[in-house]
């Protein structure tokens, strides 16, 4: 996911986005615990997306 796929969209859309990466985030920590991952740059680039997702949230309040 890129920054400029987030820009067009409004505050509830990231919000939805946000909540759904955040249920990935937990479900791909519980399957490292468990030993269950075989990629874990899938975990990187996850929090990368909630970071993305949020930097656009709070642009999108400063308007």
């Amino acid at each position: 996911m890129k920054y400029i796929d987030l820009e067009a969209k409004n505050e509830v859309e990231l919000l939805e986005m946000l909540k759904a990466k955040k249920i990935e985030l937990f479900t791909l920590n519980a399957k490292l615990k468990t030993m269950q991952l075989t990629n874990t740059s899938e975990l990187r680039n996850a929090k990368k997306d909630i970071a993305r997702i949020q930097t656009a949230i709070s642009a999108v309040r400063s308007k």
